[in-house]
């Protein structure tokens, strides 16, 4: 028999004082759970960090849902048109959905914690990256596990999602070759270390030092300041010139053209001469390997020669150039030395 105090029905006051009675609940048990995390943080463990934010959240939630289930089923609140939601199924629905925070949430923890902890042990990011698709991976196939399970408690045939999800699968793969083209071309780089960030490359037109090496991409910063973003299966698959390894040093080649009729052991000597003297006054060149000189060619309209010098680093051959071609320029015109232009000579006849 339904009682009324005060024009207020007791099942009413009584379902709203159970669902009171949850929330109040559900406070205490944050309060634990925070003061729990407290005292986890200070253990040498993780577990007990893992647990707890596996569990804490879904459990509070869990309360105050139950707590409203039993106000509606105990005080008989429900009107008829909404007397589904006693169907057992939406309770087998929620049970699911809970246990499936539960899991999706260990489980990543797990993998974060313990996972990265490994992978931070070797010298590679590989696994870093293989971390980070796990963790992603994991949350999918607990949610698709627990979408398939809620569609089997209420009856529904779940062989066309399945047959759905594999084409879709398909799709998915199709679609994302690129990606995964570039996710597994990073992990080539990673491995087969042709540079490292910091390194000075070119790959194709594109000359600059490595900013980062990505799951998708490796961006180089040109000389120009500019940054370039490379597809990692574009460096896979191209060559790739380090100016950086395995050594800083690099030999840059000056060509040097004279005209005909100057004495070539002359030349050879006086570049070499350029060439130490280069050496002692700037910082650029180095002193051993020594400068070589070599006699190349007779073109058409002059002598060619080749200076090649060691610079110290890779990243000055603007410097060496423009310091040694003014000494060039300088030193010939001092020695009567022609440097010599293309030219033509053309016989008319009558």
């Amino acid at each position: 028999m339904d009682l009324a105090v005060y024009g207020f029905d007791v099942n009413y006051i009584l379902a709203a004082l159970t669902i009171l009675l949850g929330i109040i609940v559900a406070f205490v048990v944050r309060t634990i759970v925070r003061w729990l995390e407290s005292k986890a943080e200070k253990t040498d463990t993780k577990w007990d960090d893992i647990i707890i934010a596996a569990f804490g959240f879904p459990v509070q939630i869990a309360i105050v849902v139950i707590s409203v289930y039993f106000a509606i089923t105990w005080f008989n609140i429900l009107p008829e048109n909404a007397r589904w939601l006693l169907d057992p199924a939406y309770v087998s629905a929620f049970y699911i959905v809970i246990s499936a925070g539960i899991i999706s949430s260990f489980l990543h923890d797990i993998i974060a914690t313990y996972g990265r902890m490994l992978a931070g042990k070797s010298e590679t990011d590989m696994d870093d990256r293989l971390v980070d698709l796990l963790e992603l991976v994991v949350k999918y196939v607990v949610w698709f596990a627990a979408i398939m399970a809620i569609l089997s408690v209420f009856n529904i045939d779940i062989n066309p999602f399945l047959a759905g999800a594999g084409i879709a699968g398909i799709a998915v793969a199709l679609a994302a070759q690129d990606f995964i083209s570039n996710f597994f071309g990073g992990a080539i780089i990673t491995v087969d270390k042709p540079f490292k960030v910091g390194d000075r490359i070119k790959v194709d037109d594109y000359y600059g030092n490595v900013l980062s090496v990505g799951t998708r991409s490796t961006r180089l910063q040109t000389l120009d300041f500019q940054v370039v973003t490379i597809p990692n299966n574009k460096l896979t698959t191209n060559v790739i010139i380090n100016y950086s390894e395995p050594e800083e040093r690099l030999r840059i080649t000056i060509p040097v053209s004279v005209a005909y009729g100057t004495n070539p052991k002359r030349v050879k000597t006086i570049l070499l001469e350029i060439a130490r003297e280069s050496i002692k006054k700037t910082p650029y060149l180095l002193e051993d390997p020594a400068p070589t000189v070599f006699f190349t060619e007779y073109a058409d309209s002059s002598l060619n020669f080749i200076l090649r010098v060691w610079m110290r680093k890779y990243n000055t051959p603007d410097d060496v150039k423009d310091d040694i071609n003014i000494r060039i320029f300088e030193r010939f015109a001092a020695e009567g030395i022609e440097i010599p232009f293309p030219q033509m000579e053309v016989t008319m006849k009558k």
